[in-house]
This record gives C-alpha cells, sequence and structure tokens, in this order.
C-alpha cells in the first residue's frame, strides 16, 4: 500500500484551552527534571506555552519531547504538583480586578483570587498586592501596575515565577528572586506598567521561622 502523504493536524486551528496548556507545562517539567531540557530550554518553551492561542502552537513545543507511539493529544487534563492553588474562573471574562491607593492605601491579602488581569493604582499613596495565600484564577496573570509619587508592591508565594516586563521614570520597576526556585507548574505573575517618580517592586514571600527556631537550627 502506497503511503499517504503526512496531513497537519486537523485540530490545529482549535483553541487552546488552560487544560491543554497545563499538558504541555507538564510535560516540558518531567523534560527538565529527566535533563532532556537546559533551564534556558525549559524556560523558553514555557513561555512559549503560557501565550500559545491554538493548538497548533502547542504541538511543535513539545514534538521533540513526545514518547514514540504516544503524541500530544489536546484536552487531557495534567496533574499539576505546584503547591499554589490554581482555580478556574466559572467566566473568564469576569477575571479583572482594580485596586486603589489614592492619598492612601489599597490592599488585597489573605485568602483572595488573583484575578487574571489586575490593575493596581498608586497616586501619592500606595497598593499592596500580597499573593501569598491567594488563589489564582490562571497558569499566567498580569499586573498593570501605576505608580505616581507612590508605591505598588506584589508579594507572590515560593516558586511562583515574576516577569517585570515594565518602566521606571525617575523611579523604580523590577522584581526579585532566584530562577532555580522557581516551580515550572506554578503560576506566573507578569508586572507591566510604570512608575514615574515612585516604585513597582515584585518579591517572593519568605515565611517566618517560628520562634527558637535559629537556636535549634545552630
Amino acid at each position: 500500500m502506497e503511503n499517504l502523504p503526512e496531513r497537519s493536524a486537523p485540530h490545529a486551528h482549535l483553541r487552546a484551552s488552560d487544560s491543554d496548556r497545563d499538558q504541555v507545562v507538564e510535560v516540558l517539567r518531567d523534560a527538565l527534571m529527566a535533563g532532556r531540557l537546559t533551564q534556558d530550554e525549559h524556560a523558553e518553551r514555557l513561555e512559549q506555552a503560557l501565550h500559545a492561542r491554538t493548538l497548533g502552537e502547542l504541538e511543535p513545543i513539545t514534538l521533540d519531547l513526545a514518547v514514540p507511539g504516544q503524541p500530544f493529544r489536546p484536552a487531557a487534563p495534567a496533574h499539576s504538583t505546584s503547591r499554589v492553588p490554581i482555580e478556574e474562573p466559572a467566566n473568564p471574562q469576569d477575571s479583572f480586578d482594580f485596586v486603589v491607593g489614592i492619598f492612601g492605601a489599597g490592599e488585597r491579602k489573605g485568602r483572595w483570587r488573583v484575578k487574571r488581569r489586575t490593575n493596581a493604582l498608586a497616586l501619592f499613596g500606595g497598593c499592596d498586592l500580597n499573593m501569598a495565600d491567594a488563589v489564582f484564577e490562571g497558569r499566567e496573570v498580569t499586573v498593570y501596575a501605576f505608580a505616581i509619587f507612590g508605591g505598588v508592591d506584589v508579594t507572590v508565594p515560593p516558586g511562583v515565577e515574576l516577569r517585570s516586563q515594565g518602566v521606571g521614570i525617575m523611579g523604580g520597576f523590577g522584581t526579585t528572586g532566584r530562577k532555580d526556585e522557581i516551580d515550572p507548574t506554578a503560576p506566573v505573575v507578569v508586572l507591566k506598567g510604570l512608575a514615574l517618580f515612585g516604585g513597582v517592586g515584585g518579591k517572593v514571600h519568605k515565611p517566618k521561622k517560628p520562634k527558637g527556631r535559629d537556636k535549634l537550627d545552630q
């Protein structure tokens, strides 16, 4: 029988779901742990997976990592090993939040839901977004922070990746954290916006040691 020419996947044009992206993230994590990908390769492919819009954009990311006879199958739920809770919103279009600190303070802390997009405005005031005990409504969330003669502080749980894509003009805009402490299955928090005569900063939450622990560790 004559071999038929290879066809492009019939589902390549379909929109990718969070479950599809989660499956790719899981494959990339296993490849990193097995040494098939370097840290830089993993980070690059992870970013591609998180921004993929269609199944056709997802498939090439793991094409050279797939086990023979077990091709990538869309919509298969992935098991996340992240300790950071992720719960998809009932209506993704409502995944939006607004925090304001004008001549005062605006904050989010404790057990709150981090929307896919959060706008934070600090005008002669401050905004404190503490996500240490929060629930994330997506694999990637974006905080648009605008600090004008004020400050916006963002704190994320351990393992969460922080990305700084903002601008500081006569002010500071940046994040702190170590790449080797990033959990590939945990959410990604992207900071965008502007710091004008103010500051926008992101950091990783460091749990406090119980009293007397320091003496026991010596």
